[in-house]
């Protein structure tokens, strides 16, 4: 993964992943190495794979919904980075496109990209910030 800061304020980085990267885990990884606390993020690309998930209301736990290993194009990927315990949390909702033109959608769990991913991340201003909400467990924005 390559990236380079295009704006100070908001602080905006244009990220591009290349084949063989896993999205969820680079995207981590740029946050601890930039220090992001509070970010959003969109993109588009390809991927040679993919796991999607949905929330179980119930078991207030993400549940793998797709497994795809084949070829898809990232038609969007919108979401945000925030810190849970200290650490930065990737939380990412995805569609994905078959070749034979069907789409899946969901909560990303893992992603191969192949051949690029183009990403656009921005810091979020410090008075919004995420907080576990107790009825769901989920960090949602406190307003």
């Amino acid at each position: 993964m390559r990236y380079k800061l295009i704006d100070e304020d908001p602080k905006t980085f244009a990220l591009i992943f290349d084949a063989g990267d896993e999205l969820v885990a680079g995207l981590e990884r740029f946050a601890v190495e930039q220090d992001v606390s509070a970010s959003s993020f969109t993109a588009i690309g390809a991927l040679s794979s993919v796991t999607l998930a949905w929330f179980d209301w119930e078991t207030k736990e993400y549940r793998t919904s797709v497994d795809l290993n084949e070829q898809v194009e990232l038609l969007s990927l919108i979401g945000d980075i925030v810190l849970k315990d200290g650490e930065p949390v990737v939380h990412g909702h995805v569609v994905v496109g078959r070749r034979n033109g069907t789409a899946h959608g969901g909560h990303l769990q893992e992603a191969i990209v192949r051949p690029t991913c183009e990403l656009i991340l921005t810091e979020t201003p410090a008075h919004l910030t995420k907080h576990i909400d107790p009825e769901s467990g989920l960090a949602l924005i406190h307003l």
